[in-house]
Parts: structure tokens; C-alpha cells; sequence
């Protein structure tokens, strides 16, 4: 135990002669200002077109938990910390966005995925339509529909594809390819009987444009995706469909109708013996609303 205070001693004592050993006078801060003005100068307007987009969303990642990361990582280098940046910050353009939803100053995931995937403000709790929904009805879904950059995407001959650490039909990645009058309607048996004209959001995926020319699903959620009591894979969740539908068993065969060669895998061991080479498609899904399977 000496010897642990000892060492935890060391380290602050040569974490304050990191700080020290710069000085930060009125020199100092003219000097980074000069710089920083110059490397903004030299930035040169990107005109060319984009062969490839990954788009990351950092769910909740507000200013206030982004200067708690800045602060930490220049922490764990023995610096004070606010002086940190983070690898995004030094992109050459940054932006801000203002979330809320047309109707309420704090928004959710639904309408703030929609408004980042698909450049439109709208309702709380609604997923891919305009402000011209109705919330919960079904009838107002269809002319406030509007496109998401994965449709864009696809409309230009490009593969797509998303990744999430939450069911693959929740809120934050269901505008890309859905158009829903809530996000509560993830799958048929939740949806109000008055208002099942509508088709569900896993549903969409996997049968509608753009969600059927999507390359690769990972996520979670089965459960969305398989008949009631359905129990076919190991560690299972019932399915809860009222339908009668297998989404996964409707995505494989649409895949192979079109001619290509789909892999479903249910864990991160499967996930690693799948060849890139021959899979065409591959669709990863397991139940747990966050499970950090396919990442730890």
C-alpha cells in the first residue's frame, strides 16, 4: 500500500511539472492564435464529389459530454485538460445543429435521426415524415413521407449499409429507411389495430425501398422479426410478430432471388468466420436492446 502512494504521488507530481513547464503568457496565446488563423487560411474548398460516407451519430453526445471527454483525455496526459482536442475537432469544418422538434424544445431520438438523416424537423416520437404528421395516425403517413441519405444513396448505385449498438429498427437508425407516425411501431403487434395499415418499421426494412437494397444490418431487436413464440436460435427471445412473418427467413430469400449470396449470424464467434469474399449481403442481429457482442 506504501508503495501504491508513493507511485500515485510520482505520477501528480510529474503530472504538475508537465503543466508547469510551459509558459502561458500573453506570448504564448498570441502565438497559437496566429497559428490557428493560418491553418484556416490554408484550408482549401473540397469540390470534388464523394466516392464513400461513414456517418457516425453519437447518441446523446451533447457540448456538455464533449468537453467532459476533452477534458478527461487531456487528463490522462497529464495536462490540465481543457486545452485537449479531440480528433473530430480538428476536422477542418465543424458545425453546430440545434435539436428540437417542431412542436417541443426537447426532442428524442426519432425526430432528431430524422432531421440529421434526412435535413427535415418534425414531431416528437415520429421517424422519416415531415411536420405534417399526425401523431399515431396512419393516414397521415403517406404524403408526409420524406428521403433519408441512405435512399440518396442508394438512388446513386452506391452499396449502403448501418451499424448500431441498439435494436436495428429503434429510433435513431429507423429514419434511414422508414416512415413511421411513431417510433413505438418497431414491429405489427404493437401497432394500435385501428392504425395497422401501416406497416411496422422492421417490417419496412426488410420489404420496402430502401431498406431491401440495404447490404448490411447489425444490430439488435430478433425478437421484431419472428413469429410469436418462435424460438429458433440459441439463448432465444420469442418472437413477438402477430403476423405470422419470418423477416429474417423474407430477408434471405429476397437477397438470393436478386442473386446474391446473404449471411445471417446471431453472435460475434459466427461473425468472425464469415467470409467477406463470397458474402454479398450480411444481416447481424442479436436480442438485447444494447448488447455489446459484436464489439467487446
Amino acid at each position: 500500500m506504501a508503495q501504491y502512494h508513493i507511485y500515485c504521488v510520482a505520477i501528480l507530481l510529474i503530472g504538475l511539472l508537465l503543466r508547469s513547464s510551459t509558459s502561458q503568457d500573453a506570448n504564448f496565446w498570441i502565438q497559437e492564435a496566429q497559428e490557428t488563423l493560418q491553418r484556416a487560411i490554408k484550408i482549401q474548398p473540397i469540390t470534388n464529389v464523394a466516392k464513400n460516407i461513414i456517418y457516425f451519430v453519437g447518441d446523446g453526445m451533447s457540448i456538455s459530454t464533449i468537453t467532459a471527454a476533452r477534458i478527461m483525455k487531456g487528463q490522462l496526459k497529464g495536462k490540465l485538460g481543457e486545452e485537449e482536442k479531440l480528433s473530430f475537432e480538428s476536422f477542418p469544418y465543424v458545425s453546430l445543429a440545434k435539436t428540437y422538434t417542431t412542436d417541443k424544445q426537447v426532442p428524442d431520438s426519432a425526430a432528431t435521426a430524422t432531421a440529421l438523416q434526412c435535413g427535415v424537423k418534425s414531431k416528437y416520437f415520429t421517424v422519416g415524415v415531415d411536420d405534417s404528421i399526425i401523431f399515431e395516425q396512419c393516414s397521415s403517413v403517406e404524403k408526409a413521407k420524406v428521403e433519408s441519405i441512405l435512399k440518396w444513396a442508394a438512388d446513386a448505385g452506391k452499396s449502403t449499409g448501418f451499424v448500431t449498438t441498439a435494436r436495428v429498427t429503434h429510433a435513431t437508425p429507423a429514419p434511414l429507411y422508414a416512415h413511421s407516425a411513431s417510433r413505438k411501431w418497431e414491429y405489427d403487434a404493437i401497432i394500435p389495430v385501428g392504425e395497422r395499415a401501416c406497416k411496422d418499421i422492421a417490417a419496412q426494412l426488410v420489404e420496402d425501398y430502401p431498406g431491401n437494397n440495404i447490404s448490411v444490418i447489425m444490430g439488435g431487436g430478433w425478437s421484431f422479426f419472428l413469429p410469436e413464440n418462435d424460438t429458433i436460435f440459441l439463448n432465444p427471445a420469442p418472437g413477438q410478430r402477430e403476423d405470422g412473418k419470418n423477416l429474417i427467413d423474407d430477408w434471405m430469400d429476397l437477397k438470393r432471388r436478386a442473386g446474391n449470396q446473404p449471411v445471417f449470424v446471431a453472435d460475434k464467434s459466427t461473425l468472425a468466420r464469415v467470409d467477406a469474399a463470397t458474402a454479398d449481403c450480411l444481416m447481424g442481429m442479436k436480442q438485447l436492446y444494447r448488447d455489446k457482442g459484436w464489439i467487446c
